[in-house]
């Protein structure tokens, strides 16, 4: 009993020990702080030359002392780090180990200033001679999470990387700050612990412009009872289990819903891409045609696509919204393609990635996550379609242009918009002076002969480098 009650005793002496350590620390911090300001006054108060070389003579001084007490500070908060991580009870300390971990980076911050002004003629990152400046958009926002995922991240090495910056800028969407509300609330949460369930709001921040949104140190959130996926052959035209899904933020709480054409699911774009069987196994396969009684379809099969390039379409982009059967199609052929879309009231991404595809999650905001002149075909339905600004798709088609390479396709599949408008959209394809394989502009009989609905397949030419 008595030794029971010495292992407490003890256990309660290193958690107070180890608490003084972290006060020692921060009050260490604070002393530095304001020493440095004083310091810095007092130096543009000196004048003339005798003072200015004793400040400097004193500068050098104080900087070697302050530089060798952080190393010490910082040799001494990593071993209790090491420490931490050697322990067994690890969630009790969890806390505690990244709390320390956010003090070394402060430490170490201020040692690669200490060491940047000691060093007037080394060449530093262009943001980094401006550290204010650019650490200013962190004091704009109240979340300490957002404040630290903003600041520069100087290289602890204190030596520039290839790239000539020697630190780490991490970047969030200019949209951002105007949603500093939806922000803060998506960046509130304990570290180290589960995130909330916020992945509408997530969305919503993207779809305004807050792209990229910044990282977070929460683990996301899983389904309750994941079962293993379908094996391959059977995943790709089959509906999903259903506990393989977080329903919450959905009208649909299963597949079987979704599939269901009655169903009010939040979408309206895409309402039958979970029926695979009728709605979805015929598509690309065989023609469909509006009107029975007519020719005519802004349908382009896979097999009229192939056959312009024989062996040479091998991996490309869907740009559109759906659950992947453009893809699922492409893999019949031996072509690898990435679905790109996001969840407008049904789990898309989920669905792609069940079937076995992948999937891509990003909004027309964001530049394709692709090098230049890399991918043989992008394809796009569904998405590209009369809503869309003018300028907007100038940056859209551009940007299609920069991954494709010379010689790759462009498949622009049944785009509508009014009639009116157009010429004006076509001009917008025009303009990338693309070879015409294919080009079809048939009415939309269901909207009163107001719209048309306009299909190509356009191949990108060689430009020779200037």
């Amino acid at each position: 009993m008595r030794k029971s009650n010495l292992i407490k005793k003890l256990g309660a002496w290193r958690g107070i020990h180890r608490l003084i350590f972290i006060f020692c620390i921060l009050a260490l911090l604070i002393c530095m702080a304001t020493f440095s300001k004083i310091y810095s006054f007092r130096s543009f108060l000196a004048s003339n030359s005798f003072c200015n070389c004793n400040t400097s003579i004193n500068c050098y001084t104080i900087n070697h002392h302050v530089d060798l007490t952080l190393d010490t500070v910082i040799q001494k908060i990593q071993h209790e780090i090491d420490i931490l991580r050697q322990l067994p009870n690890e969630k009790a300390f969890g806390k505690q180990a990244i709390f320390l971990a956010d003090i070394l980076n402060l430490v170490e911050s201020v040692q690669n200033l200490l060491v940047q002004n000691s060093e007037p003629g080394a060449v530093l990152h262009s943001l980094s001679r401006q550290t204010e400046q650019v650490n200013e958009p962190a004091e704009y926002f109240l979340t300490e999470e957002i404040r630290k995922y903003v600041r520069i991240k100087p290289n602890r090495l204190k030596k520039q990387n290839f790239m000539g910056a020697n630190g780490t800028f991490t970047s969030i969407g200019h949209a951002c700050f105007s949603m500093k509300s939806e922000l803060e609330e998506y960046m509130d949460y304990d570290v180290g612990e589960m995130c909330n369930d916020d992945w509408r709001l997530a969305q919503k921040l993207m779809v305004h412009g807050c792209d990229p949104l910044p990282r977070r140190r929460c683990f996301a959130r899983a389904p309750q009872l994941y079962n293993k996926p379908y094996p391959i052959n059977e995943s790709i035209w089959k509906l999903p289990d259903d506990k393989n899904v977080r329903w919450s933020q959905y009208r649909c709480k299963n597949f079987t819903c979704l599939a269901r054409n009655s169903s009010v699911k939040g979408f309206f774009k895409c309402t039958d891409c979970f029926n695979l069987t009728h709605h979805e196994s015929p598509r690309w396969i065989v023609h469909s045609y509006q009107d029975a009684n007519s020719e005519m379809t802004a349908d382009i099969l896979i097999a009229e696509v192939l056959n312009l390039k024989p062996g040479e379409i091998r991996i490309g982009l869907d740009f559109s919204v759906g659950t992947g059967t453009f893809a699922a199609r492409m893999r019949e052929h031996n072509v690898t393609i990435v679905s790109a879309t996001i969840n407008l009231g049904a789990p898309f991404n989920e669905m792609i990635a069940l079937r076995g595809l992948i999937p891509l999650y990003m909004t027309i905001n964001q530049r394709l996550p692709f090098f230049d002149n890399t991918l043989d075909l992008i394809h796009t339905t569904r998405f590209l379609d009369g809503w869309i600004d003018f300028v907007l798709l100038d940056f859209v088609l551009y940007d299609f242009d920069r991954v494709l390479r010379p010689g790759g396709l462009i498949w622009i599949d049944s785009f509508f918009c009014l009639k009116e408008e157009l010429n004006d959209y076509l001009e917008a394809f025009k303009i990338l002076r693309y070879k015409q394989h294919k080009w079809l502009v048939v009415p939309k009989i269901d909207k009163d002969d107001s719209e048309v609905f306009f299909s190509a397949v356009l191949e990108k030419p060689p430009r020779p480098f200037r």
